[in-house]
């Protein structure tokens, strides 16, 4: 085998064991991810897992990587278009609400749970976590303020308290979905941010009570 073959290969192996390993932290925490357990999903040996990462650690922080690249791929990016302040806030806030709508993690909102899993414990996974967290927030920040200095929020509007509001609407829409498995939540989450935001609430209706109802995405290796 040519090394550039042995190098593709191991490099598609990767990406396997970080698409597995999302997805049962996602649905199990990132403690639930062992060596052993992904080796038996990806039908690989051990040894041969441990050589691309080499801890469990080192696995953890890997996939919470991956797990970022998935999220501001589908929240940031699907809202650069929008140009820079109140348009690209409210592109952003929909593409959060709409990651957890499309099912884009099986297990809902991946840093929230993983935030809860961690936010006692110290080490480079809640540092990580936490970092994540924070430049997600730090980006919303910096369209808040823009709005504000661009005449679309009101001034002296605390940036700071928007972001905390909009992430508690966050909070709510995932207990919503994962502990009450109730859709609903949707509605209410884009109403709430509507109000927040300054946009018509009236803009935001309810989908028809016979409208179909997607399940829970199945965890997959890919």
């Amino acid at each position: 085998m040519s090394p550039r073959r042995s190098s593709t290969e191991a490099g598609r192996t990767r990406a396997a064991i970080l698409a597995r390993g999302v997805a049962v932290a996602s649905t199990e925490g990132l403690e639930g991810l062992t060596i052993g357990r992904l080796a038996t999903d990806l039908g690989l040996s051990k040894s041969g897992l441990l050589g691309h990462f080499g801890s469990k650690e080192s696995l953890q922080l890997a996939v919470v990587d991956t797990a970022a690249e998935i999220f501001f791929r589908e929240t940031a990016d699907h809202a650069i278009g929008a140009a820079p302040g109140l348009p690209r806030l409210r592109a952003m806030c929909e593409a959060w609400i709409s990651h957890l709508e499309r099912e884009v993690f099986p297990g809902g909102c991946f840093f929230t749970a993983a935030a809860s899993e961690y936010d006692d414990r110290d080490g480079p996974v809640r540092d990580a976590v936490a970092g994540l967290v924070g430049l997600w927030e730090r980006d919303l920040r910096l369209h808040v303020r823009l709005a504000v200095q661009a005449g679309d929020l009101p001034a002296g509007t605390d940036s700071d308290q928007v972001v905390f509001e909009l992430v508690g609407q966050m909070l709510a829409l995932n207990h919503t979905l994962r502990l009450h498995r109730d859709r609903g939540g949707f509605v209410r989450a884009r109403r709430a941010m509507a109000r927040l935001l300054g946009q018509p609430e009236a803009t935001i209706s309810a989908p028809p009570a016979d409208a179909p109802q997607p399940g829970r995405a199945p965890v997959t290796s890919a």
